[in-house]
């Protein structure tokens, strides 16, 4: 007898069952499906069925017995939900509470019972989000003051667009024993995940600028966290940090954003005009993605990563470095970091960074189907703002949704009710005040299994 006739089984059976009865065969019911035995004290209970009822039963399984309809119950929909959630099975309590919830058609606050196991926050999202915090995109990195952020701002569900500009950062408790927070290492990070720290009860909301020293006007969320610096501010002309935002934040990697049609104005001296002595390899591929890229970039003009490269190459025991008002940068004499003078001399007369001003070309003609926010300026000063434009954009809200999806139904959406489900929870994303454990529920909900 396969799944569905069980199910239908067993519930035309309760129909004629007392309560008390109905008690006693769900001691003996497996997570799913019908009870494998049932007990001599409910048997009479099953004898008295009528003969009409079990003509009718008889029917339903003659008509089912050989289907093969892929239809799961409350209870295996119960354990897939939460296996995707928190990628282990639930307890025999939170699968009874889980699978109730979905038999009342309340599958999203199931999906919330399964996201208060501490594991749907130190491996699930932390695994989410690692990939975030490199540039390989390698899942198997430790903790680190990134991911320990996201995870603090879905659990405590805030407002998701702020983990791109707000001053805040997550650190364990004092109480777990831990080294203390350095802007040189990660130690601190390694041995919460080491000692398997519950963080649920144990990661706290920091203002960033205590626990670092970064002026409150230069945090710009986990864009200037120690995990973040070091990954896009290490070596190189910081564009980095601008080109993965946009990969982990808006779903969209600089091919997707190319636009040839936009001035080359703000495009850096390191750029050559004729690749190959060919100026229309420039004109027809670099300013593509130059000429919106670095407008947008010299907002992180202020920000280094520092390192000795002798002694540590890879730049493990740096930390981050900000010019502050009156820093002059020896090589450039301004508060702009040397590397955004790099190789001057490819093309001399092009743009010469003077500050951390950005404005954001991508507001006309194709990109400004990323969807920005009419309510802001589109140009500022400095990481921070910056931040705010990218996280409050259209493309921003999708993006997580969409990796939420993935996340949690481990598949793209692939059809036409996928997509119509992901638009609607970017609008429930949205109406949640950006809350990412809704989407997660919701998520949960849909892929739960019919």
């Amino acid at each position: 007898m396969n799944t569905v006739t069980m199910n239908i089984f067993r519930r035309l059976i309760r129909l004629k069952l007392t309560s008390k009865s109905q008690q006693k065969i769900s001691q003996y019911e497996p997570q799913a499906g019908l009870p494998h035995t049932l007990s001599p004290s409910i048997r009479p209970s099953f004898l008295s069925l009528s003969a009409t009822t079990l003509f009718s039963l008889s029917k339903v399984i003659a008509l089912l017995g050989g289907a093969s309809v892929a239809v799961a119950g409350e209870f295996e929909q119960a354990k897939r939900m939460h296996e995707r959630i928190v990628g282990a099975p639930p307890t025999e309590a939170v699968l009874q509470s889980m699978a109730t919830n979905i038999a009342s058609g309340n599958g999203v606050q199931a999906a919330f019972t399964a996201m208060d196991d501490p594991r749907f926050y130190s491996v699930t999202l932390k695994n989410w989000a690692t990939p975030w915090t490199n540039r390989d995109q390698d899942i198997f990195r430790p903790l680190n003051d990134y991911t320990a952020t996201v995870i603090g701002v879905v659990r405590d569900e805030l407002d998701f667009r702020t983990l791109l500009y707000d001053n805040l950062l997550y650190v364990g408790a004092s109480s777990t024993g831990v080294s203390a927070y350095s802007n040189s290492n990660n130690a601190h990070y390694e041995q919460l995940e080491e000692r398997n720290v519950n963080l649920i009860e144990n990661l706290e909301r920091r203002t960033q600028s205590d626990v670092t020293g970064l002026p409150a006007g230069a945090t710009a969320g986990v864009i200037t966290s120690r995990g973040g610096a070091r990954a896009f501010f290490y070596a190189g002309t910081n564009r980095a940090m601008l080109r993965f935002t946009l990969l982990n934040h808006l779903c969209n990697d600089l091919e997707q954003v190319h636009d040839v049609t936009l001035p080359p104005d703000r495009i850096r001296q390191d750029v050559s005009r004729s690749p190959g002595g060919d100026s229309r390899v420039f004109l027809n591929n670099c300013v593509g993605c130059h000429s919106g890229m670095d407008p947008l970039a010299q907002a992180f003009a202020y920000y280094s990563w520092d390192y000795d490269p002798d002694t540590d190459p890879e730049g493990d025991a740096g930390q981050i470095t900000y010019n502050r008002e009156g820093d002059i940068d020896p090589e450039t004499g301004t508060r702009v970091q040397e590397k955004y003078r790099i190789n001057a001399n490819t093309f001399p007369y092009g743009y010469v960074t003077p500050d951390d001003n950005w404005d954001n070309y991508w507001r006309i003609g194709a990109n400004s189907l990323l969807g920005w926010d009419q309510s802001l300026p589109g140009s500022g000063s400095g990481a921070k703002s910056l931040g705010m434009e990218l996280a409050h954009s259209e493309a921003f809200a999708s993006c997580q949704v969409e990796k939420v999806f993935q996340m949690v139904c481990l598949r793209e959406p692939g059809n036409n009710a996928d997509r119509a489900q992901v638009e609607g929870m970017v609008t429930s994303f949205e109406n949640s005040g950006y809350n990412l454990k809704q989407v997660v529920a919701e998520s949960a909900d849909y892929c739960k299994g019919e």
